[in-house]
């Protein structure tokens, strides 16, 4: 998928893609979880880079906790959407820019410009290598000396267990080829129109080498939603007919975010690392 073809598919969304993160049975706990991290590994003030950062939720969340942030995405149309978020959320003095770029090429920005690049989204769609490469790379480097970097990722089962729920995807199994390409290099095919299609699946186990091996430390590899991962309708009962026990479970979820035995079985994971 190139970057034409990641702006069209996130304009179909328009509006959905903010309310997405606000339903029990879709993004709830992934958002939850999410700002759980953030607000433990953050800096307490800076300058952060909100890349892929889509219709602007992140961004006005850090702008209102008093970062200053700049939101870069793709899509022009999420951009607009995000524009008009921020004014609604009175947080347009804390949002230094709203443009346009390439997880690729962050040639806006000088070396050491950010303490913070929050990167939730771009990866999924990096397949091939060079470009994973190219994008840390330039993290990287607009990044300042100890900066912390949040990627957020999908494991190779997330796109399977997927291909196995949707019925008009599920032929792509009997293709021996495309479950391998899948399994065992992370790329996710798709030729039904208008869906997710050139995705990446990580290896969990491999996540931390990758990044390492461009000089972050790792500070920690994290489940965004394993334990709730096929659960959603009960989560969205629970949500619905008990709000106490859902901040209960919602706890217990964070908590175990951490638990590497749940990473593979997570949609979303979460790398945190520093420079």
């Amino acid at each position: 998928m190139n970057q034409e073809d990641v702006a069209r598919y996130y304009a179909s969304f328009g509006e959905r893609e903010w309310q997405r993160l606000e339903a029990p049975s879709i993004g709830a706990i992934e958002l939850a979880v999410t700002l759980h991290l953030l607000e433990s590994h953050l800096p307490k003030d800076g300058f952060i880079l909100d890349l892929g950062g889509g219709p602007g939720r992140y961004t006005i969340w850090l702008a209102q906790r008093g970062f200053r942030v700049v939101l870069a995405d793709l899509s022009q149309d999420m951009l607009s959407i995000a524009q008009a978020k921020i004014s609604e959320h009175q947080v347009d003095d804390q949002v230094e820019a709203v443009l346009q770029a390439d997880a690729r090429e962050l040639n806006e920005w000088s070396d050491s410009t950010f303490d913070a690049v929050l990167a939730l989204g771009p990866y999924y769609h990096l397949p091939e290598e060079k470009d994973r490469q190219r994008a840390t790379q330039e993290i990287l480097r607009v990044l300042r000396p100890n900066g912390r970097v949040f990627i957020a990722l999908m494991p190779r089962y997330a796109f399977l267990r997927r291909t196995l729920y949707l019925s008009d995807e599920r032929e792509h199994l009997l293709d021996d080829q495309w479950t391998r390409k899948l399994l065992e290099d992370g790329w996710f095919e798709n030729d039904i129109p208008g869906r997710f299609n050139h995705g990446y699946g990580v290896d969990p186990q491999q996540v931390e080498p990758f990044f390492e091996g461009f000089g972050f430390k790792t500070v920690g590899l994290f489940s965004l939603d394993a334990l709730t991962a096929g659960l959603e309708s009960v989560v969205m009962e629970i949500a619905e007919e008990n709000p106490d026990l859902y901040n209960v479970a919602l706890d217990l979820i964070k908590a175990s975010a951490g638990d590497p035995s749940l990473l593979g079985m997570a949609l979303h994971i979460l790398y945190v690392g520093q420079k």
